[in-house]
This record gives C-alpha cells, sequence and structure tokens, in this order.
C-alpha cells in the first residue's frame, strides 16, 4: 500500500514538474501595468501552468494586498503544501509593497520568499511602476520575475499596428495593411476591444486566407474610439459647440475619461509634430511619418492637410492645457468638469486668426 501511494506521489510529481518547466524555476511574480486585459491573460496563463484543474478550488487563491495584512495572509497561505497534484498559486493582487513597505513587512517577505516551498507560486500585481529604490522592489528583483503590462500611448500608431498585427496573427486572422490601421484607428490602445474585434473578424474569415481588407473592417468593427477622433477634429476646428456636445457623448457611454483625454493628446502630439517639421522646411513624407511615428507615411498627407491653417503657436499653447487635463484627472478631478473646461480652453486658442 506504502509502496503504491509512493508511486502515485512520484508520479504526480513528475507530472507536476514537466508541467513547471515551461514556466522555468521562478516561483515569485510581480505583474505591473495599466493594460488590465493583457495583465489578466498573463494571470490566466500562469493559473493554467501551475494548477491541475481538478484542485483548482483548493489550491488557488487571490488575496487582496493592498494593505499589510492582505500580504501576510498570502505569505502564509503560500506556504502551506497544495493538494492533490502541481502547485498552489496565491495571487496578491493590487499590492502596494512597491511603492511603500514597513520594515516589518520586508522582514516576513524576506522570510517567505528564501524559505518558499517548491510546491508554491507567488503572483504579485499592481497598476503602478515599481518603485526602483525601495528594498522591497530589489527584493522582488532578486528572488522573483517583474514584467510589465502598460498600455501603447495611443500616439504610438506604428507600435499599435503591431500588437494589432500580432494578436491577429496569434488568432489566424489576415488584414492587409489599410485594414491593419483602420483596426489601430478604431480601437485605439484598449486591448480588451482589439481582442473583441479581432475574435469577430476571427468568425467572420473562418479559414479563409485571404486577408481582410479595410473595407471588410470598417463594415464589422465597432468603432468605439472614433467619437474621440472627432473630438480631437472639432476641437482642432474651434468648434466648441461640437466638442462639447461630443463630449456629453463620449461621458454617456461610460468611455473613460483618460481614455478620452489620450486621443487628444495623442492626436495633438502628431499634429504638432507634423507642424513643426514643415514650419522648418522638411517635406519629405518619410522623415515627418518616422518624427511623428506614423505607420502609414501616406497618411502624411493628410495630416498636412489638416494643419495647414493652424499656426505653430497655436499648436504650442494647447500643449500646457492638455498636460494639464491630463493631470487633473489622474488626480481625481470629476470628469466631465474638467473635460469640459479644457476643451472650451483649446477651442479658444483654436478658433482665433490662423496662418499657415
Amino acid at each position: 500500500m506504502q509502496k503504491n501511494a509512493q508511486i502515485l506521489y512520484e508520479s504526480q510529481f513528475s507530472k507536476e514538474e514537466r508541467s513547471f518547466e515551461s514556466l522555468g524555476t521562478m516561483a515569485i511574480y510581480f505583474y505591473w501595468g495599466e493594460d488590465d486585459f493583457a495583465l489578466q491573460k498573463a494571470v490566466d496563463k500562469l493559473r493554467e501552468s501551475v494548477i491541475d484543474p481538478q484542485w483548482a478550488s483548493f489550491n488557488y487563491d487571490k488575496i487582496a494586498a493592498d494593505k499589510p495584512e492582505g500580504v501576510i495572509q498570502g505569505l502564509n497561505q503560500a506556504m502551506t503544501p497544495p493538494f492533490g497534484a502541481l502547485r498552489r498559486l496565491v495571487w496578491l493582487c493590487d499590492t502596494t509593497i512597491c511603492q511603500q513597505c514597513s520594515e516589518a513587512l520586508l522582514e516576513e517577505l524576506d522570510r517567505t520568499f528564501s524559505a518558499l516551498p517548491d510546491t508554491s507560486v507567488v503572483l504579485l500585481t499592481a497598476r503602478n511602476k515599481p518603485d526602483g529604490r525601495l528594498k522591497s522592489t530589489k527584493l522582488l528583483q532578486r528572488h522573483g520575475e517583474i514584467k510589465e503590462f502598460s498600455l501603447i500611448p495611443p500616439w504610438k500608431e506604428e507600435l499599435l499596428a503591431q500588437q494589432v498585427k500580432q494578436a491577429a496573427l496569434d488568432l489566424g486572422v489576415k488584414l492587409t495593411p489599410e485594414a491593419i490601421a483602420l483596426l489601430v484607428d478604431a480601437v485605439g490602445n484598449d486591448t480588451r476591444l482589439q481582442d473583441s474585434e479581432l475574435r469577430k473578424l476571427q468568425l467572420y474569415a473562418d479559414s479563409s486566407q485571404k486577408p481582410l481588407s479595410a473595407e471588410v473592417v470598417a463594415a464589422l468593427v465597432t468603432a468605439n474610439t472614433q467619437n474621440s477622433f472627432k473630438l480631437a477634429e472639432a476641437i482642432r476646428e474651434g468648434d466648441t459647440g461640437r466638442a462639447l456636445g461630443l463630449v456629453e457623448d463620449l461621458i454617456a457611454r461610460n468611455e473613460p475619461p483618460l481614455v478620452i483625454a489620450a486621443t487628444i493628446i495623442g492626436r495633438f502630439r502628431t499634429w504638432l509634430w507634423v507642424k513643426l517639421m514643415t514650419s522648418e522646411g522638411i517635406r519629405d513624407e518619410m522623415a515627418i511619418a518616422k518624427a511623428a511615428e506614423v505607420p502609414n507615411p501616406k497618411r502624411v498627407y493628410i495630416l498636412l492637410k489638416e494643419v495647414q491653417s493652424i499656426g505653430l503657436p497655436q499648436l504650442q499653447k494647447t500643449l500646457p492645457i492638455l498636460l494639464d487635463l491630463e493631470v487633473s484627472l489622474k488626480q481625481g478631478s470629476d470628469a466631465k468638469t474638467t473635460l469640459i473646461a479644457k476643451v472650451i480652453e483649446l477651442c479658444q486658442i483654436l478658433r482665433t486668426v490662423r496662418r499657415p
């Protein structure tokens, strides 16, 4: 009987080791960033690699770690042997230990990380970037792996295009370059929406090997960021009435205020770069596209027309207002009031006498 039990144990442990080879020997992870969707996908992947589904209810713990007592609870749980096969996963979510960490908690972290059983994996997650000066961050760097899940800034269209292209390939969806550009315009840096729209295109494409065109994407994709782009255009034209109407619409549809602000900032950043370079006598569309981080140089022609009637000083005056908009929203100011006030300010600047 004992021999059979030993064989069963060794069989389970071998299975556990084989499963964990894909993760390497790392048993402590710290995931951080504002891309909640990508971070959650990584968490799910880690969980699938670590936990035997039959024992998931026993070997998986998600614990709020925004307070020291939550962290302590999670560390204690990580020292508990798992039931059945594979390992135990303890997820300490929303932790603040890389922003502030007492000496007492640091000692507990060090003691646990140094003695963590091979049968346990600890995952810590946070939205904020770890403070590299803190001892707790250095402790994590020494014992574990830190992964970033930050959103790509909306104005980095080339990186967004690469992200869309890779995500499409992962789902077996082929897109023309024009279709990729249109999808980037439609979903921005919202990875959750990007995944949803790509899965819709995947169903449409079925097993077709032909790349989907921009026309097909335009017909199928919900362009949630289009109203944000329209808002930026209304501001550029100094059309206060239309701009405020778009703000009302975006707020009513629960569009995240920081996403609205990021889209506007991205647009004005691109326009400023284009205007700055043309004011210095640069006409090479490839050079302008590279400096403004526009993935398709053919778009430069359209951008040139958009900024033709705006003076460079006007665009430069928008920068402090846009910066103040972002800071105010991040500090928790009332979103609607802040957006309305800043949109009016921007429209007043861009409604003044223009010059090429």
